[in-house]
């Protein structure tokens, strides 16, 4: 690997930074909320909650739901996410950014609110899977902002967190890299716009997926 890098190891976020997913994952917690009878979450809390863990982000996003409703509710979650998440796509040119930087020999990994069952499929349904060194799942490690999904892609590769880049669509990855002692860089594209990602200590955050990799080839 060359040493000339800033950092030697990315690591994506899933949902709103590298796939179009947000807009599903919001709207199926909210149509699980109208299935129970629940009060059905704003749009804005909705997102809000998109990175976390499934059961953390549950309990955020509708702080009335009961404990002994919580396996409905991800349930009816699940119901409404799996029978769209087929047709989920990549941001544009994402595909072409993991590739730039596999070239340029980074490390390249994903660290996410999503399952290992879910992350699974998404690398296949996208063929990402080939191109990415290691991912941490919520259901593997302690929820962001943790920075436990950090520290244990550092160990398995052999990085420093002062040579890691955590790029994400939410505070909560912001939040774990602040964590983690590891730099960050935030998109505006996904769940949270850029006047709530401002603050928490990213080295810039970009409006589009072209910026993203525009940013990456000259400061990466």
């Amino acid at each position: 690997m060359r040493r000339d890098h800033r950092f030697d190891l990315v690591v994506f976020d899933w949902d709103g930074t590298l796939m179009d997913s947000t807009h599903v994952i919001a709207t199926s917690i909210q149509r699980a909320c109208a299935d129970l009878g629940l009060p059905v979450p704003s749009d804005e809390r909705a997102n809000h909650v998109i990175g976390l863990g499934l059961s953390d982000a549950l309990a955020y996003a509708v702080p009335e739901l009961p404990r002994d409703l919580f396996p409905q509710m991800i349930e009816r979650y699940r119901h409404h996410y799996l029978s769209r998440d087929a047709a989920l796509p990549l941001f544009p040119g994402v595909r072409e950014i993991v590739v730039a930087l596999k070239e340029a020999g980074h490390f390249v990994a994903v660290a996410t609110g999503k399952s290992r069952v879910g992350l699974d499929r998404a690398l296949d349904a996208s063929g990402l899977r080939p191109l990415f060194d290691a991912t941490r799942c919520a259901d593997e490690c302690r929820s962001k902002p943790d920075p436990a999904m950090l520290y244990e892609l550092g160990d398995e590769l052999g990085v420093r967190n002062q040579r890691m880049l955590m790029i994400g669509d939410t505070t909560h990855d912001l939040q774990m890299a602040a964590n983690a002692g590891a730099a960050s860089l935030g998109v505006s594209y996904g769940a949270h716009p850029q006047q709530t990602l401002e603050g928490h200590g990213a080295l810039a955050i970009v409006d589009s997926s072209a910026q993203l990799g525009a940013w990456l080839a000259v400061n990466a």
